[in-house]
């Protein structure tokens, strides 16, 4: 559905085999825009590209109840900086940590504006140890109340929700080398525990993810793996251990965790980290509920390096880092969807750098979304409400208002998966 402000909407409907990006233009006549719309429409001055089942192309996607169960997902948001803000150590009892780095308490309206504007996922990264009651890592009833009241009013409005282990990556808590590996499974294993049996009654409409990517903080690999280091090959059979972990302490907890979908990252949630052999799918009692979690802000110097001045996206200019983003997607695609087993990128996005990138920001999302929905990868947005200053700028919504900042990209992401296009 596009939505328009009063006048007749023009969309670029690019012909290309994701690779080529050969462009046409034609005119579409856009659906009427809703008595609430929270802001949701085009902004004068930007063409939103869409990219379409005609004129891409068609990637062989295999027909199973994993595949059909990611289809359904569709598009998806982070509640970024926000169950996720955390200390270093086990924290302050007294802080607000939900609105500590996002400034804003998460509100039953802004997950309802997300599901009318057509996301079906929200995924919540929640950082645990500085809530804490006691050295077996019990959660504080409180944090663990709060988690479930939002992910629940997310379930209420038909979507998908995805929970985890967001930054507890630390030598305190989770960190993958044997050295701290003994209470890194103490940790992995206690915070499931805790959460499938406060998450049992949920049904499949709740995921859960082992770790955010799990690495060598601090040290030479921290955001590369070598696969000849030692150091590496060692992070990486923890990593597969711990995800060993994850899976048997989940199904072991009774409930609707006996078959729910199960998210798992390889090292650093890096695509080389999901493609490297040392990388193993747990073993499931479950059959195929095991679906890989990638994290890709691709290609990096343009979407997430804040160092680099590159602020264009043109999609017919910018051929090199089309191919960026195909390449890494054509292996995830060979390795994993086309032998049944789902993918989700549950984080990526591109950063604003100036005021005069928007054109280009919406451009990367359309080509993005259509690549990596053309080939039955399912993608979440990174969004951490943040909007000015010098960090990473990645918010799309504004949260205390519920309206959209950058609608336009959102309008891009949504037009642009084609499982939109298929009910």
């Amino acid at each position: 559905m596009i939505r328009k402000s009063g006048i007749l909407l023009t969309i670029i409907v690019l012909a290309f085999t994701l690779c080529t990006g050969m462009t046409g233009t034609v005119m579409a006549e856009a659906a009427a825009v809703p008595e609430t719309d929270y802001g949701l429409v085009q902004s004068e001055g930007i063409s939103i590209p869409v990219f379409t089942e005609e004129n891409m192309r068609v990637f062989d996607i295999p027909d199973n109840d994993a595949l059909r169960f990611s289809k359904e997902l569709k598009v998806g948001w982070n509640l970024g900086n926000t169950f996720d803000a955390q200390d270093s150590g086990k924290g302050d009892p007294k802080r607000d940590y939900e609105t500590y780095w996002c400034g804003a308490k998460t509100s039953r309206e802004l997950i309802h504006a997300l599901k009318e504007a057509g996301f079906k996922l929200i995924r919540m990264p929640v950082s645990w140890h500085n809530h804490l009651t006691d050295d077996d890592y019990t959660i504080d009833e409180t944090w663990m109340n709060r988690v479930r009241e939002v992910a629940g009013w997310i379930v209420d409005e038909g979507m998908y929700v995805i929970i985890n282990i967001h930054h507890d990556n630390s030598e305190l808590f989770l960190y993958p080398d044997s050295e701290h590996y003994e209470q890194s499974e103490k940790y992995v294993t206690s915070i499931w525990k805790h959460v499938s049996e406060a998450f049992a009654d949920f049904d499949e409409h709740c995921i859960y993810e082992s770790m955010n990517e799990p690495r060598l903080v601090g040290r030479q690999y921290e955001w590369w793996l070598d696969e000849s280091a030692p150091e590496c090959i060692e992070a990486v059979e923890c990593i597969n251990q711990l995800n060993q972990k994850f899976v048997d302490t989940v199904r072991a907890a009774g409930g609707n965790n006996a078959d729910r979908y199960l998210l798992v990252p390889g090292y650093c949630a890096s695509p080389d980290g999901a493609l490297t052999d040392m990388f193993r799918i747990p073993m499931d009692s479950a059959e195929n509920r095991i679906m890989i979690e990638v994290h890709a802000y691709t290609p990096y110097n343009y979407a997430l390096n804040m160092g680099d001045p590159d602020s264009s996206f043109d999609l017919d200019k910018d051929k090199t880092k089309l191919h960026e983003i195909t390449d890494f997607m054509n292996k995830l695609y060979e390795k994993y969807i086309q032998n049944g087993i789902p993918v989700i990128i549950d984080e990526f996005g591109a950063l604003q750098k100036n005021q005069d990138d928007l054109q280009g920001r919406v451009n990367f999302a359309a080509f993005y979304i259509a690549s990596a929905s053309a080939r039955g990868i399912t993608c979440v947005w990174w969004d951490n409400h943040a909007f000015n200053g010098n960090g990473e700028k990645f918010g799309l919504i504004n949260r205390k208002t519920v309206t959209w900042k950058y609608p336009d990209i959102a309008l891009a992401i949504l037009e642009n998966c084609s499982y939109n296009r298929t009910e």
